[in-house]
């Protein structure tokens, strides 16, 4: 299996845009700032609805109406994340595949922190339709920003590990 990822990688490194990325002395800042604009749109709403959810933070609104209010911000951040990301997977991509730290972020952190921020995001519209959240909306929200802190911890291991 590992083999198969090797040779996606060795493609997807040898792309025109992924050479320009990895050749240039501005494009992979510039697309690591692109990534980092991202998360920051897309934990930080993350990070307010599930305050909200834990019963923190201004109270002006129901988590319902902030998680309406948020939700284009929210997924608009996930997609510019998702993009930069995958600009700067291309351009190492041999190097990050064997690597355990973006193996664990990938492979399993992000696909779980993200289908538990769907779930939260949706049911925040029953959870928190008052002003006193539900107490299994406060558990789901903690976990939400405790799986989002997972993430962010296995991210920042990525260069720990040299893996060649």
């Amino acid at each position: 299996m590992l083999s198969f990822f090797m040779a996606i990688a060795k493609w997807l490194q040898g792309t025109w845009w992924a050479l320009d990325i990895s050749g240039s002395t501005w494009a992979y800042p510039f697309v690591q700032l692109t990534h980092f604009t991202g998360l920051s749109l897309w934990i930080g709403t993350n990070l307010a609805l599930d305050f909200r959810l834990l019963g923190l933070g201004k109270k002006n609104r129901t988590a319902a109406e902030l998680s309406t209010a948020l939700f284009v911000w929210n997924w608009t951040g996930f997609c510019i994340a998702v993009a930069g990301g995958f600009m700067m997977f291309s351009s190492a991509a041999t190097k990050y595949i064997p690597n355990p730290a973006f193996e664990v972020k990938l492979g399993i952190l992000i696909p779980l922190a993200l289908i538990t921020h769907i779930v939260v995001q949706g049911k925040a519209r029953v959870w928190g339709a008052t002003q006193d959240v539900q107490p299994v909306g406060r558990f789901a929200g903690l976990f939400e920003m405790l799986l989002w802190l997972s993430v962010v911890t296995a991210a920042v291991s990525i260069p720990n590990f040299d893996v060649h």
